[in-house]
Formats: structure tokens, C-alpha cells, sequence
């Protein structure tokens, strides 16, 4: 969600509390749903039948995907507040390590690709049965959630960053789950594993394509130019200063008067 956000020029603090957020209500729910649907709801539909999934099977996997980096990224902000080195942390350390996210996200791909990617080649009818559905997800997800922020007045960077977790999903987590629960041959891998390689390129484009949109149609853009001229010390400053030479130029014109 912070790649897919930086790429369409979308607010990455918003975004950044939008992944904070998520990631602690994963934290929290995925094991429950994960058993509720794995045990309780995928054998009255044909699903896994009599197979069952413990729940600290889920509960391991969640928390050493997802609790051990949070807790890591917690432990680094406290420990940069208790030193009183937060004007590095924020000028220097982000920006050192704000590439690492990208790269963490490609090699993560390569990866999930490298390690299944016997299992897509020779599984190729199952792989086009599970990307149909996903690309109509993504694209239907993402759109609604933009138009119905657009249709509320919400700010393009905010809007930007609630359509993409609406279409995003942790497929990531998703596999790390399945490996443990059924292990790394199954169908079910299979098709946790083709999620992000539908999912990247999917929403690679609709970045790219809602910057094409906002430039052509102006959404919000004097708004940013607004913003960059405020950083930069213009905007409100030199009609300040017309004002107080004007000012100063009615003081003089006074005092010539009262020495008159």
C-alpha cells in the first residue's frame, strides 16, 4: 500500500496510519476468521472437508509475519524518541531505509514466484481460474472505494490511500498461513501464491493510471502547488510585505506632512 501510495502521489502518512491500523487488526483477527472459515465454513461448501486447522498454527504464523516486524519498527521509533534523535530519525533514517520497501517487495515476489513456480507452470487451468476473479477484485474494489471518496469531497492524497487498501490484500500473510496449515504443494498455496503476482502488476497499473487521470482532469493539483509554495516561504509572505511597504510609505508621506 505505501509503494502502490508513493507511486500515485497519495498522502504517505495517512497511508502509513492506514498500514499501522490494518496490520494490528490482522494482528488480532486473522487467526479467529482464519479458523471460522477454514473449520467451521469451507467444508459445508466443499472446501477442506475433515481437515482442521489449529488455531496456534494460524496464531504463529501471523505473529512472526506481522507481530515481530511491528513490534520491531516500535522499538526503533522509542528508541530514537529516547535518545532525543527524532530529527535523524526523521531526516535521516527514513529516508535511508524508504527504499528498502520497494526493493523488500520485489525480492518478496521473485521469491513466492521462485519457490512455487513449478506448482503455477504445471497447475496453469487452476492459476487462470483464480486470476479472473482476483483482477475483477482489484479493479471493482479500487474503484469503488475511489469514486465513493470522490463522490464525498474527501482530498485526492486521502482518497488515494483508501482505494488502495480497499484493493489490497496481505497476500504475503496469506501464504505464510496456507504453507504451515496444508502445506507448500496444495491447491490452496497455489492459489494464495498467484495472488501477488496478480495483485503487483494490477495495481502498478491503476497507480499509473489515476496520476494520468489527476493531470488530466486537475484533481487537487493547485491544492499540492498551494502546499509546495508554503514550504518553500511564498504564498502568503510577499503580500505581507506589499502590505507593510505600503504602510511604511503611508508613514513617510505623514511625517513629511506633520513637518510641513
Amino acid at each position: 500500500m505505501l509503494v502502490w501510495t508513493d507511486i500515485a502521489q497519495g498522502d504517505a502518512d495517512y497511508c502509513a496510519v492506514l498500514v499501522a491500523f490494518n496490520s494490528v487488526l490482522q494482528i488480532v483477527l486473522y487467526a479467529p476468521f482464519g479458523i471460522l472459515y477454514v473449520n467451521e465454513i469451507a467444508p459445508h461448501h466443499g472446501g477442506a472437508g475433515a481437515f482442521k486447522v489449529s488455531y496456534a498454527t494460524v496464531a504463529r504464523s501471523v505473529a512472526a509475519f506481522l507481530g515481530i516486524p511491528l513490534a520491531l519498527a516500535l522499538a526503533t521509533r522509542a528508541a530514537f524518541l529516547l535518545c532525543r534523535a527524532q530529527t535523524f530519525y526523521q531526516t535521516k533514517f527514513l529516508p535511508a531505509i524508504a527504499p528498502l520497501s520497494l526493493i523488500a517487495l520485489l525480492f518478496t515476489t521473485i521469491l513466492i514466484f521462485a519457490a512455487q513456480g513449478r506448482h503455477v507452470v504445471t497447475s496453469i487451468t487452476s492459476v487462470l481460474r483464480v486470476v479472473a476473479p482476483l483482477v475483477v477484485y482489484f479493479v471493482l474494489m479500487f474503484f469503488s472505494v475511489l469514486l465513493l471518496c470522490k463522490r464525498f469531497g474527501v482530498a485526492y492524497g486521502k482518497t488515494v490511500s483508501q482505494a488502495f487498501t480497499g484493493a489490497s490484500n496481505n497476500f504475503e500473510l496469506a501464504i505464510a498461513v496456507v504453507v504451515a496449515a496444508y502445506g507448500a504443494e496444495s491447491e490452496q498455496a497455489l492459489a494464495a501464491t498467484v495472488g501477488p503476482l496478480v495483485e503487483v502488476p494490477v495495481l502498478l497499473g491503476l497507480a499509473y493510471l489515476l496520476v494520468w487521470y489527476r493531470r488530466r482532469v486537475g484533481w487537487d493539483l493547485d491544492v499540492d502547488e498551494e502546499k509546495e509554495k508554503e514550504l518553500r516561504g511564498e504564498g502568503e509572505a510577499p503580500v505581507a510585505t506589499a502590505a507593510g511597504e505600503v504602510s511604511g510609505r503611508e508613514s513617510t508621506d505623514e511625517a513629511k506632512k506633520s513637518i510641513a
